[in-house]
C-alpha cells in the first residue's frame, strides 16, 4: 500500500518546511500579496515565490492577480482532505489489527 496517493505526498512535502507552514498560517488568516509575504522573511523575493509555488502545486494555496500584485489565498479544504485521507488509511490499519487481537484473545478463552 502506498500512503500519499492522490497528491497527499505533495501536501505533506509542502508542509515539511517551517517557512511554508508559516506562509500558510498567514494566508489562512487573510489573502496576502507575495511581496508582503517576502517582507516577513530574511530571504529573497524569489525564494518566497518558490515556497508559494510549492504550496500552490500541492493545492494548499491559490493565487489571484490584482493589478501588479499576486494575492495568495489558503485553501483549508485541501489541507483537511489530505489529513483526512491519511488518517483514514491508518484508521483502517489499526481497526484490522484490533480485529486480529480480538480474534487471538477469543481463541485463547
Amino acid at each position: 500500500m502506498v500512503v500519499g496517493e492522490g497528491g497527499a505526498d505533495r501536501v505533506f512535502h509542502a508542509l515539511a518546511d517551517a517557512t511554508r507552514r508559516d506562509i500558510l498560517a498567514h494566508v489562512f488568516r487573510a489573502g496576502t500579496s507575495v511581496s508582503a509575504l517576502a517582507r516577513l522573511y530574511p530571504m529573497s523575493f524569489a525564494a518566497v515565490q518558490k515556497h508559494v509555488a510549492v504550496l500552490e502545486q500541492a493545492g494548499l494555496v491559490t493565487k489571484e492577480r490584482r493589478g501588479r500584485e499576486q494575492i495568495v489565498h489558503g485553501d483549508p479544504v485541501a489541507l483537511r482532505g489530505a489529513i483526512d485521507g491519511l488518517m483514514s488509511v491508518y484508521e483502517q490499519v489499526w481497526r484490522q489489527r484490533a480485529g486480529r487481537i480480538s480474534a487471538i484473545l477469543e481463541e485463547e478463552s
